[in-house]
């Protein structure tokens, strides 16, 4: 009997990935994808599949009980991933309440669905998460598993308040959950209101580079791909009421990343070199811009044989190539809303 997995939030950037990796590698199980396709949700990202026999499309809002509840119900999953968020942190700046209601009561929603109509016994509750609940860094240093939380922006609060749900359910209900922390991930089908799919939109069309303050601050970054197995080993091999931490050990300056990226373009667009690095613009800094992230994955790859198997070169260039190659999409999701929002964050 085919086991029913539903993955949250699997029209967006991270959750697109996912699901056509679970859609393809396992035919045994039946993928519903639940995705409420907001501004970063977008069912294009999933053409390739969206024609195979186990996967199905569930247009619903996790803020939205009732909803959530006739879909357990219907389905009675096997098991949950966990995806759907609000996830940038500059529009949590602007607008707190939407990420309380989205990743923590969402999340909630999703708990006691799951506690009704899941597989308590034998399937799983995996909840996938972010590094930036640890708060910043120094120079030295890297997070791990038993860091203490210290989240700095309501982004990162939301995603610290859902985190503590998910384990809460662990201890109280003996639900079998796992939780995954993950550094910055890069890649194709990414929102553009994020670093590197926005320098790209940007340097194509001559278009100021907002980097924040000096751009000295630092992130480790992850070939989105790599993340997708990395949930993968995760969510069939991770140990009940464990939390692991997801890193690409590829630790960038902001400034580096974006004048790096800006050499490649040149190259590809055949501009002269240092073109589009006169497109650099120094723009006020986030408030509570965490300084440094950087992940020590050594839990995962240790227990569960995981390591990042595409170089930063590699997928940085296959990232770029993706973008140029697919300017129709780029400026489908960029038109309408898109463009308030950018002129209201970044100018």
């Amino acid at each position: 009997m085919s086991k029913n997995i539903i993955i949250t939030g699997g029209a967006g950037f991270i959750g697109s990935h996912v699901v056509r990796l679970f859609v393809t590698r396992y035919p045994e199980y039946n993928i519903i994808n639940l995705d409420a396709l907001t501004y970063a949700g977008n069912l294009e990202n999933l053409k390739d599949i969206s024609e195979s026999t186990n996967y199905r499309f569930e247009k619903v809002d996790i803020r939205d009980a009732e909803a959530i509840h006739a879909v357990f119900e219907n389905y009675k999953p096997f098991g949950v991933i966990h995806l759907a968020a609000e996830s940038h942190v500059d529009r949590s700046i602007s607008n707190p309440i939407d990420f309380v209601m989205t990743n923590v009561v969402g999340t909630v929603n999703l708990l006691n669905a799951f506690k009704q109509y899941g597989d308590m016994q034998n399937g799983r509750f995996y909840h996938v998460s972010t590094d930036e609940v640890y708060g910043t860094l120094g120079d030295e240093g890297k997070f791990t598993e038993s860091t203490p939380y210290s989240p700095n922006s309501p982004y990162s609060a939301s995603k610290a308040g859902s985190d503590h749900f998910v384990r809460a359910y662990h201890e109280t209900y003996k639900m079998p959950v796992v939780i995954s922390n993950c550094s910055n991930n890069y890649g194709s089908h990414h929102f553009p209101e994020k670093l590197i799919p926005l320098m790209i939109n940007n340097i194509r069309h001559n278009k100021p580079l907002p980097v924040y303050g000096k751009g000295e601050n630092i992130r480790d970054w992850l070939y989105v791909e790599d993340h997708a197995l990395a949930i993968d080993a995760i969510f069939h091999r991770g140990r009940n009421g464990e939390t692991y931490n997801i890193g690409g050990n590829n630790e960038w300056k902001n400034i580096d990343l974006v004048k790096t990226l800006c050499a490649i373009m040149d190259r590809k667009l055949g501009r002269p070199a240092g073109e589009s690095e006169k497109l650099i613009t120094y723009v006020t800094d986030r408030a509570g811009h965490d300084f440094r992230y950087a992940i020590d994955a050594s839990k995962l790859m240790t227990e569960l044989g995981w390591a990042p198997s595409v170089a930063f070169a590699e997928g940085f260039e296959k990232t770029v190539d993706w973008y140029l190659s697919n300017q129709e999409w780029l400026d489908h999701v960029t038109s309408g809303e898109y463009q308030q929002y950018y002129k209201q964050h970044y100018f």
